[in-house]
């Protein structure tokens, strides 16, 4: 057997977008567990999310005021086949995180977490793998706005980055003048 995760993060609806991508919403419904690490800012996305998904694992970050807080933990768990897996916003800086997340969240084979908008896939010397979608509206200093669709498989966790067309953006083909 597997099971479909989709990993969302940093929606930041509706001060960065006013929806979510058609194509993300797609993921949403073929997603067997929908995750979403934080900044959701608004609760709208959070009710749709519940509507919209089979099943839903989430947590607040940062920008989430007492609505979302109330509703949500600041950590998510839940095992997904044999994997352990912790859902939390913010990890700190880049330099160090494997070893501290290792040693924070231990018995945790997943790690999911957002905050910088920035896409990450490692693991830990003990294993753990932390995984971050990047964000699906907010591509910050990154190329493109992204998501996660993750297939796990008994113990097996395989991630796949998903890139979202640019929207808005006049792309010159050719050299830069």
């Amino acid at each position: 057997m597997t099971t479909s995760l989709l990993l969302l993060a940093d929606t930041h609806l509706p001060l960065r977008a006013k929806a979510l991508p058609d194509e993300v919403w797609a993921a949403v419904e073929a997603a067997d567990l929908v995750v979403h690490a934080g900044d959701w800012v608004n609760e709208d996305l959070l009710d749709e999310l519940e509507d919209r998904s089979r099943a839903l694992l989430a947590c607040w970050g940062n920008n989430d005021g007492p609505g979302l807080r109330a509703r949500l933990p600041e950590v998510a768990r839940a095992v997904v086949e044999d994997v352990r897996i912790a859902v939390v916003h913010e990890t700190g800086a880049a330099r160090g995180r494997e070893a501290r997340m290792a040693e924070a969240y231990p018995g945790t084979d997943l790690l999911v977490f957002g905050h910088s908008h920035i896409p990450w896939d490692t693991a830990a010397p003990g294993g753990l793998r932390l995984l971050n979608p990047g964000s699906p509206t907010d591509r910050r200093r990154q190329p493109f706005c992204t998501y996660m669709v993750v297939t796990v498989d008994g113990r097996t966790v395989e991630a796949d980055l998903r890139r979202l067309p640019l929207r808005g953006l006049r792309v010159q083909a050719g050299p830069v003048p």
